[in-house]
């Protein structure tokens, strides 16, 4: 006997490439769901602006299309 088993031996390599290819989308869900949470957590409220509902306004300005207030 020459101390080998009978069945074929798992690659080093192969394992490696399975853990990094969990790891990366784990990472990637992980990332992702803290750009939703941010999203959701950092709304304002209300947000001041610079020109009230019914005034003209110029051209070259901009402005929200409805106050949150």
């Amino acid at each position: 006997m020459t101390g080998r088993s009978a069945g074929p031996q798992p690659r080093p390599w192969r394992l490696a490439a399975i853990v990094l290819s969990v790891l990366v989308v784990a990472v990637f869900a992980g990332a992702n769901a803290h750009l939703i949470y941010v999203a959701f957590a950092s709304r304002p409220d209300c947000v001041a602006h610079d020109k009230a509902t019914g005034e003209a306004r110029d051209a070259g300005s901009f402005g929200a299309a409805q106050s949150s207030c």
